[in-house]
């Protein structure tokens, strides 16, 4: 076979492949894609015993917390999930490095809650729908991607990533009025009337429009004054 047949071949074999869909080992985000229609037995979120922590890094320090899940169902058939749908309280969110008495944790949250930044007042709820749940090989491995060095660069997915992960769930995830797909792996166990989840990975913010103090400006990476793009989400979730 010639050296151009080869490369034919190659680029077809490559087109068909990024036209199917195939998975690829990395979170990511992507544009919206169509909700699963979950089949089976639905599951209700355990608000009580469900958390979903954030953590925004700047190279000066950190702050994190948690925002509390409001409501929401998980879909299964035997032994899968098949679909499932999230609401997040975001006047709810609790920032857990400060003290609550402290006037700097009045002076954050009420910076977190404006239009810098979530703009509750408009969008006061996030949510996250299923679009898909894939099997996590035991060849996969997660890419990471590389961040300006500081003392509280963020953490890398690799770090994030739950040992033992089963599953890739990707999903819709809406703030600010915009929605985007997400995809990373989790640490899936569902049983006889339950679902149990844990994942973390980042997001970039920015694709969500929270752009406030964002990295990209030269003269403030000088000056170590900016926000990291990338802010980490940690869920641990329960439907019963």
């Amino acid at each position: 076979m010639t050296k151009i047949n080869q490369l034919g071949l190659f680029v077809a074999a490559a087109a068909i492949t990024f036209a199917c869909g195939g998975p690829s080992n990395t979170v990511e985000t992507s544009e919206a894609q169509e909700v699963a229609v979950g089949e089976g037995k639905t599951l209700t979120l355990d608000t009580a015993s469900s958390t979903i922590g954030w953590r925004g890094y700047k190279p000066a320090g950190e702050h994190y917390g948690e925002i509390p899940a409001a409501s929401g169902e998980v879909t299964v058939s035997g032994n899968e999930i098949t679909g499932g749908s999230f609401t997040f309280d975001v006047p709810g969110l609790k920032i857990e490095d400060i003290p609550a008495t402290d006037e700097n944790y009045g002076k954050l949250y009420g910076h977190l809650q404006s239009p810098d930044f979530f703009d509750a007042a408009n969008f006061p709820t996030a949510s996250f729908e299923i679009t898909s749940v894939e099997p996590f090989h035991s060849g996969d491995s997660i890419a990471d991607t590389e961040e300006y060095a500081s003392e509280h660069a963020p953490k890398h997915n690799s770090e994030l990533t739950p040992a033992n992960p089963t599953h890739w769930i990707s999903g819709n995830l809406t703030m600010r009025g915009t929605t985007k797909n997400i995809k990373f792996p989790a640490a899936v166990s569902v049983s006889e009337g339950e679902v149990s989840a844990k994942a973390g990975f980042n997001i970039n913010r920015i694709d969500w429009g929270l752009s406030y103090g964002e990295e990209s400006d030269p003269a403030n990476k000088a000056k170590d004054q900016f926000i990291y793009n990338n802010v980490s989400l940690e869920l641990d979730v329960t439907a019963k």
